[in-house]
């Protein structure tokens, strides 16, 4: 082999070498990127999990997004930030929702909320799980409670004015429970047996209002649930609002009066209609709202004096503002319904349904008139009784 031969073969193991080494390099880089990349979205699923803890969403064969509570899945977590033990941990919640006939799912990553407070302080609860442990499913329902008085020392975690809140942990949500009242104080006791100790297990911060219509005028449920939003406000901030029929008592207390991310029906199955969902726009009976979509949707109407139509006016506007109904399942959001005899229908209902959508801006909280006469609160609830005035023609 000649000198020029060596040298041109020398140069051209040189060449492959440094190719080898630049290739080797520039996998390394793309390998390091990936896992910088991997952990900025694991960072991101982390913050916006936070906003939907308390949420899952199952399938529901009409298409509507159903809410429950999630199944958390335990990771070891070396924060030292957090001093409760049982919390310390990484969760994923798997979300799988469905809008029409579209489905999406999605796996967020969640770290363990701590106290606000330092947490060396060991006499500052934790906050509550996502899930109480206190749950136990199916209730017995009573329909024949006990006298007042008796109810009154039974529930003995129960504050004036029909307040509650867990002792062991920090409440997650604020919850004004509001009952549209007149002339049937055996179903109010009866509602009262059965809801306290329920909500007590929930581990809610709540409080229950019963808005009394005052005078023979025709009964305005709706009026009435706008007046016990007003008037609860003017209490504490309350984060979301149940709006109860008195007659309406609960099967099972898995059925969650916590805030909903979207609008929520909640007396799916009522014994009444056989446990079955009479129609898919159903909303009243028991719903829940957040301050925000209440406030929103400018509350209920005004005009639906007598039996009906109020429901399905709140419907329109829900889905009129860009929102939905959210139900749990129907062997969970099960109720019994105490009898009772029939109210006087709204012959207008129909017309005011059919031209409701000129009003929604103009009928509601915005045009609420009324005169708080009397305000007490007993143990079991805090009692407004109100004259309402109707709305003056626009």
């Amino acid at each position: 082999m000649t000198v020029a031969a060596a040298v041109a073969l020398w140069h051209r193991a040189h060449l492959y070498k440094t190719i080898a080494c630049v290739l080797l390099a520039l996998i390394a880089i793309q390998y390091l990127l990936s896992v910088v990349d991997r952990r900025s979205i694991e960072t991101i699923f982390t913050i916006n999990a936070t906003r939907y803890a308390d949420r899952t969403y199952r399938h529901h064969p009409r298409g509507l997004i159903i809410y429950g509570p999630v199944a958390l899945t335990g990771v070891p977590n070396n924060n030292n930030n957090n001093n409760n033990n049982n919390n310390n941990a990484t969760s994923t919640i798997t979300l799988l929702a469905t809008r029409g006939n579209s489905n999406y799912s999605k796996t967020e990553t969640i770290l363990p909320e701590s106290s606000t407070a330092n947490s060396t302080n060991s006499t500052v609860p934790p906050r509550c799980p996502l899930t109480s442990p206190n749950l136990v499913g199916p209730l017995a329902v009573s329909k024949s409670p006990p006298e007042l008085s008796v109810i009154e020392k039974m529930f003995v975690d129960v504050k004036p004015g029909g307040k509650g809140c867990p002792s062991d942990c920090v409440a997650r949500h604020r919850v004004a429970i509001v009952i549209p009242f007149r002339d049937r104080p055996q179903h109010l006791q009866a509602l009262l047996y059965n809801l306290h100790p329920m909500l007590l297990r929930q581990q809610i911060d709540y409080q229950i209002f019963v808005v009394e219509q005052k005078g023979s005028d025709a009964f305005n449920r709706a009026m009435l649930m706008n007046v016990g939003y007003v008037e609860a406000l003017k209490e504490r901030p309350f984060d979301c609002f149940i709006f109860h029929d008195v007659d309406l008592l609960p099967e099972d207390d898995r059925n969650l009066y916590t805030c909903p991310e979207q609008p929520r029906h909640m007396s799916v199955a009522v014994d009444k209609f056989k446990y079955r969902l009479p129609y898919a726009d159903l909303f009243g009976g028991v719903s829940a709202m957040s301050r925000e979509h209440f406030h929103l949707v400018n509350g209920f109407s005004n005009v639906f004096w007598g039996w009906g139509g109020e429901d399905d006016d709140m419907a329109n506007r829900i889905k009129a503002h860009g929102l939905h109904i959210s139900r749990y399942p129907a062997n969970v959001a099960r109720y019994k319904m105490l009898t009772h005899k029939k109210e006087k229908a709204n012959p207008k209902r129909y017309e005011y349904l059919k031209t409701g959508k000129k009003r929604f801006a103009t009928d509601g909280l915005s045009s609420l008139q009324y005169e708080l006469v009397d305000k007490q609160k007993p143990k079991l609830y805090t009692w407004l009784l109100v004259k309402l005035t109707p709305p003056q023609p626009s």
